[in-house]
C-alpha cells in the first residue's frame, strides 16, 4: 500500500510459508527481517529464522494493520518488530519455487485490499474536502473582515456572539492544520505520513455540546447526533443562501443559528409546559395565602417587606429545591416582583386545568406586563370646582403641571356630592347631573387659564358636606377609587382632613410613595368654637395619628400649622398664569405712561368669621376716626355672611359687601390695595394673586405671610398702629413692578420644581426611571429589611388601631363624624355607577 515501507508480500510470504510447515532455503535469498544488528549482514550461511519468531511476525503484522484502518492512519516507518529485533532497513525479498502460486495469490489479494482502501481514503478525502469548503465559507460570512450589517430589533446577539466566540477559532485553527496537511499532494511521497486529523472538528463539537451543557442539556451521550444536525444545518444553510439574495442574507443567518440552537436544546428536552399543571405544593399553596392576607397582616403591624420576602422563600423553595439562587453578601436584598406575577399565573394555570374561567382573568395581558415605563401620581384632594377653595384649585393646578412631564400620568381625585349637598356648596346655584358634566365645567375652567393642554384624568369619590365642619367629609374607603395598577405615588391634599374618617386600606401599604401637603390650619378654627381648647387638643394629637400612620412625607406651606411628624416647610402653591399676564399688563401701561389702578382697597375670602372677618372689623372699629373717609370693597359668600354684613352695619364702618367673584376678574383689575388681616390661613392664595398683579397687599407679620416678606409690594404690620401707617402709605403711593425673578417665584412652574425638590419625588422618579428604561417593571423597587425598624411597627400599630377605631360608628358620631360616611349611600352608588357596599364588601354569615 502506499503507506508501507515494505511490501506486503515480502512480509507475507514467510507468514505463509510457515504455516504451511515449510521453511524458507537458504539459497532463496529471502530479505526477511533480520534478528541480528544491521551492523551484521546476513549471509548464506546465516540461521533461518524460527518458527516462533515467524508467528511473533505475524502477530504484530495484524496488530499493525487492525490499527491502520481504525485510525485511518498509515505510516511509512519500520514496522515495530523490526525494531525489537534491531533491523532498521530489511533487505528486499526475492525468490520463486512450488510456493509461488500460494504466494502470488497472497499478493493478488492484497492488492485489491490496497486498491480498495485507496479508494475509500480517496472519497473520504474529497468529501471531507466539500463539508470542509462548506463549513470556511459559512464562517467567513458570518465573521467577514467588513462591517456588520445593521441588526435589526430583538436580533439574536448571544447567537452571532457564540459563532464567533467559540466557533471561529476552531475553524481558523482547523483551516491551517488542513491547509498544512490534507491539501498537499496525493498520493504522499514516498517516506512521508498523512493522517486524516480530527481533532479540530472534535474541538468544535466540544464547543458545541459544552454550549448545550451551559443551557441545561446534557448532550454528552449525544456527540454524533450533534454533528448530524451540524451537516443539516449547513446543507439547511447552503440552501438558504444559494435561494437568497445578498440583502437577506443576515436574516438568513440569523435564522439559521437560531434554529441551530433549538436543535440543539431539543436533543434530549422535552416540552416544558405540560398539558395538565401540576398539583399545587405545600409551600405555594402557603405563599398564597400569605399574600392574599397582606392586608390582615398590615393591620396587625406586620411589616410588607416581611410579608414579600416570606412570600418568595415559600415559593422559591417548591418541590423542596431552590429555584431562584441568593443574592450574593455584598449585594442589597433586592424584592423579586416577578415572583407575585409568576404566582398568580400558576395558580392561573392550575385554575384553568381544573376548568375553573372567570370573565376577564385570561384574557387581561395588562395585568402581568407594563404597559410603559411611566410613573402614575395620583392627587387626592378635598374639594372640587365649582367651589373656590384653595383644596380646590391649587390640586387642580398641580395636576396640570405635573402632567406636563413624560415621566409620569398623573390622575386627580375629587369628592363627587349629590345634588342635595351640591345646593349648600357651590355658588349660583350651580347643579351637575353627573360626574361627566363636572368634569367638562371643570376642564373647560382650567383651559381658559393655561396655556397649554391639560393631560391628565379626573376620578371621583364619593363624599358629603358637613355643616358642622364647613367641609367635605370621604365616604367610604377612598382609596379604592384608584387602580391597583396605577397605585404608585400618591399625594394627598389635607392628609389629616382625608383620613380623619378614613377606613380602609393604608395609603403606604398600597402605594410606594406618599406624599401629604397640608393647606389648612384647623388648629386655628377650631380654637373659635365652643371648647375650643380641649377640642384643639384633641385634633392637634389625632392630626399627628393619621399623617404618622398614612404618609411617607408631609409638606407644610408654612410655619403656621402644626409640626406635623416627617414634615418639611416650603411653599409649593403658585398663581394661576393669568394673573401673571395681569401683571405684566399693569407693567406695560406704566411704561405708556397710563395709569392702570383707578380703584382703592377691596378684600376678597369665604364669608366665615374665621377666614379675617373677625380681625379686618376690630381693626377698622378700633380706628374709624384714624381712617376717616376710608372705604373698602369686600366679596365673598360664606356660612356667615350675614352675620358679618349685620356686625359691619352695626358699627357703621365704610364696608360694601358684593358676592363672591373670581380674583381674575376684570372688574377687581383696577384696585390698588388689597387688605388681608386673617391669620388663619396656612398660605393665602389671594395674597398670591394680589402681588403677581402687581398691587399693594397690607396683611399681618405672622407665619402664613412668611414667603411674602421679600416681596417689595407686601407691607406687613404688627400692631394695630402700623396698620394704619401701611394703608395710608398705599393709598397715597404707587407699587413696584415686579422684577422676573420675582415674577416667577410665583408661577406654577417654579412651585412645581420647589414640590419635586422638597417631596423629594424627583428622587422617586429618577431612581424608577432608571429601573424602567432597562425593561424592568413599573412596581417600585425597595431594599428589604432582615428585621423591621421598631418605628415602622409603631406606625403599623396606630394604622391598626385608627382602622378598628374608624368601623366603630358609635365612635365615628361620637368625634364629629357624618352619619353614613363609613360607606357611600344608594343614591352616591347610583351617580358613580359603584356597587352597593354590601355587594363589593360581604360579611359572611350576617
Amino acid at each position: 500500500g502506499p503507506s508501507v515501507a515494505i511490501r506486503a508480500a515480502d512480509i507475507c510470504r514467510p507468514v505463509v510459508l510457515a504455516h504451511m510447515g515449510r521453511a524458507p532455503e537458504p539459497n532463496q535469498n529471502l530479505s526477511l527481517p533480520s534478528p541480528w544488528p544491521s551492523s551484521t549482514p546476513p549471509s548464506s550461511s546465516s540461521p533461518v529464522p524460527t518458527a516462533p519468531t515467524i508467528s511473533r511476525l505475524a502477530t504484530v503484522l495484524r496488530a499493525s494493520r487492525t490499527q491502520s484502518l481504525a485510525n485511518l492512519t498509515l505510516d511509512p516507518s519500520p514496522p515495530a518488530y523490526s525494531r525489537d529485533m534491531g533491523v532498521d532497513n530489511p533487505p528486499p525479498i526475492t525468490g520463486s519455487g512450488s510456493d509461488d502460486g500460494a504466494f502470488a495469490f497472497i499478493s493478488k489479494g492484497w492488492r485489491e485490499v490496497r486498491d480498495s482502501a485507496t479508494a475509500d481514503l480517496q472519497l473520504m478525502r474529497t468529501r471531507t474536502d466539500r463539508e470542509l469548503g462548506r463549513l470556511l465559507a459559512s464562517a467567513s460570512a458570518l465573521a467577514g473582515p467588513g462591517p456588520a450589517p445593521p441588526v435589526a430589533a430583538g436580533a439574536p446577539f448571544a447567537e452571532l456572539e457564540f459563532v464567533r466566540k467559540r466557533i471561529q477559532p476552531k475553524i481558523a485553527e482547523l483551516r491551517k492544520q488542513y491547509s498544512s496537511t490534507v491539501l498537499d499532494g496525493w498520493p504522499p511521497k514516498s517516506g512521508a505520513s498523512l493522517r486524516v486529523d480530527l481533532s479540530g472538528i472534535t474541538a468544535i463539537r466540544n464547543a458545541i455540546v459544552s454550549s448545550g451543557k451551559a443551557d441545561g442539556g446534557d448532550e454528552g451521550n449525544k456527540e454524533w447526533e450533534v454533528v448530524k444536525m451540524i451537516r443539516n444545518g449547513l446543507k439547511e444553510f447552503e440552501r438558504r443562501s444559494l435561494s437568497s439574495e445578498m440583502s437577506a442574507g443576515f436574516r438568513v443567518r440569523t435564522d439559521f443559528v437560531e434554529k441551530f440552537k433549538l436543535s440543539l436544546k431539543s436533543m434530549n428536552k422535552e416540552s416544558q409546559e405540560p398539558k395538565d399543571a401540576p398539583p399545587l405544593d405545600l409551600t405555594e399553596i402557603l405563599a398564597y395565602l400569605v399574600r392574599q392576607s397582606g392586608p390582615f397582616l398590615d393591620q396587625l403591624g406586620v411589616q410588607r417587606d416581611l410579608c414579600e420576602k416570606l412570600v418568595d422563600t415559600l415559593y422559591s423553595k417548591r418541590n423542596g429545591r431552590l429555584m431562584h439562587p441568593p443574592f450574593s453578601g455584598d449585594r442589597s436584598l433586592i424584592r423579586n416582583e416577578d415572583i407575585t406575577d409568576e404566582l398568580d399565573l400558576r395558580i392561573a394555570r392550575v385554575l384553568e386545568s381544573t376548568g375553573y374561567h372567570r370573565e376577564g382573568f385570561w384574557n387581561d395581558p395588562a395585568k402581568y406586563k407594563i404597559s410603559d415605563n411611566r410613573r402614575h401620581v395620583a392627587i387626592v384632594t378635598t374639594a372640587s370646582l365649582p367651589w373656590m377653595t384653595g383644596t380646590a384649585i391649587n390640586p387642580l393646578f398641580r395636576a396640570a403641571y405635573l402632567a406636563r412631564s413624560t415621566m409620569q400620568k398623573v390622575t386627580l381625585v375629587v369628592p363627587w356630592l349629590c345634588k342635595s349637598d351640591q345646593q349648600l356648596v357651590y355658588p349660583d346655584n350651580i347643579t351637575f347631573s353627573s360626574p361627566e358634566e363636572q368634569e367638562t365645567y371643570i376642564r373647560n375652567w382650567l383651559q381658559e387659564r393655561l396655556g397649554f393642554a391639560a393631560n391628565f384624568k379626573i376620578s371621583f369619590y364619593p363624599g358629603k358636606f358637613s355643616k358642622e365642619r364647613r367641609s367635605i367629609i370621604p365616604a367610604g374607603d377612598t382609596s379604592e377609587f384608584i387602580s391597583s395598577r396605577e397605585a404608585d405615588i400618591a399625594i394627598l391634599e389635607e392628609p389629616e382632613h382625608l383620613n380623619w374618617y378614613h377606613h380602609g386600606k393604608r395609603w403606604t401599604d398600597k402605594f410606594n410613595h406618599v406624599i401629604g401637603v397640608v393647606h389648612t390650619n384647623y388648629l386655628e378654627y377650631i380654637k373659635r368654637e365652643k371648647n375650643g381648647a380641649l377640642q384643639a387638643f384633641l385634633v392637634k394629637h389625632i392630626n399627628n395619628w393619621v399623617t404618622r400612620a398614612y404618609c411617607h412625607k408631609v409638606l407644610r406651606l408654612s410655619a403656621a400649622t402644626q409640626d406635623l411628624p416627617r414634615s418639611i416647610i416650603c411653599n409649593v402653591h403658585g398663581v394661576n398664569p393669568k394673573f401673571l399676564n395681569i401683571g405684566e399688563k399693569v407693567i406695560a401701561d406704566r411704561e405708556r405712561g397710563h395709569n392702570s389702578f383707578s380703584k382703592g382697597a377691596y378684600f376678597l375670602g369665604k364669608m366665615v368669621w374665621a377666614k379675617g372677618y373677625k380681625e379686618l372689623i376690630d381693626l377698622l372699629y378700633k380706628h374709624k376716626n384714624d381712617l376717616e373717609g376710608f372705604k373698602l370693597d369686600v366679596y365673598g359668600n360664606g356660612e356667615d355672611s350675614q352675620a358679618v354684613q349685620a356686625a359691619a352695619r352695626k358699627l357703621d364702618l365704610g364696608i360694601n359687601f358684593y358676592k363672591g367673584k373670581d380674583h381674575a376678574d376684570d372688574s377687581l383689575h383696577g384696585y390698588k390695595v388689597f387688605i388681608n388681616p386673617s391669620v388663619s390661613d396656612v398660605l393665602c392664595t389671594a395674597t398670591a394673586e394680589a402681588l403677581a398683579m402687581g398691587k399693594f397687599v397690607i396683611c399681618p407679620d405672622h407665619p402664613s405671610n412668611e414667603f411674602f416678606k421679600s416681596f417689595p409690594n407686601c407691607l406687613m404690620y404688627k400692631t394695630p398702629e402700623e396698620f394704619v401707617a401701611r394703608v395710608k402709605e398705599a393709598m397715597s403711593s404707587e407699587p413696584q413692578p415686579l422684577t422676573p425673578e420675582k415674577r416667577y417665584s410665583l408661577s406654577w412652574e417654579a412651585a412645581t420644581e420647589r414640590f419635586m425638590e422638597y417631596s423629594e419625588l424627583d428622587k422617586v422618579l429618577k431612581d424608577r426611571n432608571g429601573q424602567c428604561g432597562e425593561g424592568v417593571k413599573r412596581k417600585g423597587v425597595r431594599k428589604l429589611r432582615l428585621l423591621p425598624k421598631f418605628s415602622d411597627i409603631l406606625d403599623g400599630g396606630l394604622a391598626f388601631a385608627h382602622y378598628c377605631a374608624t368601623g366603630n360608628e358609635i365612635l365615628r358620631m361620637a368625634t364629629g363624624a357624618t352619619p353614613g360616611t363609613r360607606d357611600y349611600d344608594k343614591q352616591q352608588c347610583m351617580d358613580l355607577n359603584l356597587l352597593p357596599p354590601q355587594i363589593q364588601h360581604p360579611v359572611y354569615g350576617l
